[in-house]
This record gives C-alpha cells, structure tokens and sequence, in this order.
C-alpha cells in the first residue's frame, strides 16, 4: 500500500515535470512572434554591402560600373569603407517592420492549418505566405522607401542628396517636405515584391526542409538548415528580380511620373526585357547569405526557446 502511494506521488512529479511540448503532443510549438525580424535584422547586419551594391547596379547610370566587383571598388575608393554600410538604419528598420509582420503572421496562419503536427501542403503554403508578405509590404513600405534612398544617396551629385542622418531621421524628413504620402511611395512594386519574396522564401524553405527530413537520413541539424535556406534562395531571387527593379526605380525617384507604368515603359524601351534580369548575380549573391542567415538565427532562436522552456524537438 505504502510502496503504490509513492509511486502514485513520484508519478505525479514527472508528469508536472514532463515538457509542455509532451502533455500537448501533435499540436505545433508557438514560438513569439519577433523572432523573424530579429533573425532577419541579424542577417540584415551580414549582408547589407551587397544589398547596397544591388540597388546601386539597379539604378546605374552614364558610365557608372557596370560589375558587382568594380560597384563595389568604386564605393570604397569614393566614399570610404564606412560607405558600404550607407544606409543600415534604415534596412535594420524595414526588418523590424516588414519581416516581423510577415514572418508573425506566416507562422501564426500556418500553425492554424497545420493537423496532427503536420503542416499544409504547397499550395496552402504559398497562399499563406503570399497574403503575409503582401500586409509585411504595406507595413515595412516607409521604412523601404527611405533604405532605397539612403543606399542610392552616394551616388548621386552634392546638390541632390538627402544626406538623411538614419531611418527615422529619413522619415520624418519626407513626411515634413513631401508628405505622409511619400512613405506610401511605390506600395504596390513593394508589396507584390513582399508577397513574391514571402512565398518563394518562407514557403519553399519549409518545403524542401520537410522533404529532407522525410526522405533523406538527415536530421534537423545546422546542414539541413543550410541546404533548405540556398534552395529557397535560388527560388527567391529568381522569382523577385524583375519586382525588385521596378520597385527600386519608383522609390528612389521624387517625380510625379515615377509610377510603376511609366517605369515599366521607359525600361522595356530602353532595354528590351533583359531588365528582368538586371542586378540578379548581386540579387542572388545577397539573398542567398541572407536566406541562409535568417532561417539559421531563426532555428538557433526557436531552439534556445525550447531549451528555456523545455519543450521537446
């Protein structure tokens, strides 16, 4: 009698101390939702020379260089070292804006379709992805708007710089000289890129993670990780560029003319459509460190999250 109510009492213990991941088996973990935006702001430090040498390639001009390598030297020769940060401000705040509501609202709509810990298909993947990426657009859109520009600042002539001091600062200035208007600048090239950059990225790195781990002998390790976040990366520089080339030329201009249309005709009269493909090599060689960046701080988050509340892999 004595020797059943201890082990009434000791089973009682293990099962307070037993994972919460355990008593609520099948159902998926909900991580905070930050841990997105702070995995792509930690990405975002990494890879933002070569984002500064994409926007500076999409916009070239005259005899400006026409390579990644020669943009590059030309940044550091005329402007210093320092220069190749130009613009960080601004980016770290995109992030904090943009990709914390896509990646919150991703996470939160895809664990609601999930079943039995399972998560949805392809398609039910890219179609929530798309709506995430396309709100992230709308939210991160005055915070874009003045990356483009701050990054785009050098290499324009002394009397046409904004010379913004950091991304608040470059808010706040064109909402005072052209209006709350002007953070909306170019909403819909930045959004339909978002919800593009959300369901090739978010969506296909889900998708070639769960195959590895379904049918391969790998793991959820660090190489599975890496494998998932290149692929998605091929996928989401291939399907973004072109987006992204409008995008950067509507933002970067203060004209009335700059509208996605009139771009769009003045590209495809000048350049036939090879512009689709202007700035990919630079696009690729920044979205791939950054694709891999985020998704490894976001799995190294997820994973000091379940350690702290000792939940189960």
């Amino acid at each position: 009698m004595e020797s059943a109510k201890v082990a009434k009492t000791m089973e009682s213990k293990k099962r307070e101390a037993a994972p919460a991941a355990a008593q609520q088996k099948g159902k998926p973990i909900h991580y905070p939702f930050w841990f997105g935006g702070s995995a792509c702001c930690m990405a975002t430090v990494v890879t933002h020379p070569l984002d500064l040498v994409k926007v500076r390639l999409q916009m070239r001009s005259g005899d400006m260089p026409k390579t990644m390598t020669r943009t590059f030297a030309h940044i550091v020769k005329n402007d210093g070292l320092l220069a190749i940060y130009s613009g960080l401000s601004a980016s770290l705040l995109r992030q904090m804006t943009y990709s914390t509501v896509r990646f919150a609202i991703y996470e939160e709509l895809k664990n609601r379709a999930s079943t039995d810990n399972k998560q949805p298909g392809l398609p039910t993947l890219v179609a929530i992805a798309t709506v995430s990426g396309l709100i992230g657009g709308f939210s991160g859109n005055g915070a874009d708007v003045v990356n483009v520009r701050m990054q785009h600042d050098a290499a324009l002539p002394h009397a046409e710089r904004r010379n913004y001091k950091h991304g608040l600062d470059g808010m706040f200035k064109m909402a005072r000289h052209e209006g709350i208007g002007s953070w909306f600048r170019g909403i819909w090239p930045n959004s339909v890129r978002a919800a593009f950059m959300t369901s090739s990225q978010l969506a296909s790195y889900d998708v070639v993670k769960s195959v590895l781990l379904s049918h391969t002998s790998m793991g959820d390790t660090l190489a599975t990780h890496f494998t998932a976040s290149f692929m998605a990366a091929v996928v989401a520089a291939t399907v973004t560029n072109p987006v992204d080339v409008v995008k950067t030329r509507v933002m970067s201009g203060s004209a009335a003319d700059h509208g996605v249309v009139s771009v769009l005709k003045n590209l495809i009269k000048t350049e036939g459509f090879r512009w689709m493909f202007r700035g990919w090599t630079p696009s690729f060689l920044r979205l791939g460190p950054q694709t891999i960046g985020i998704f490894i701080f976001l799995e190294m988050h997820r994973k000091v999250y379940r350690k702290i509340k000792g939940l189960e892999d």
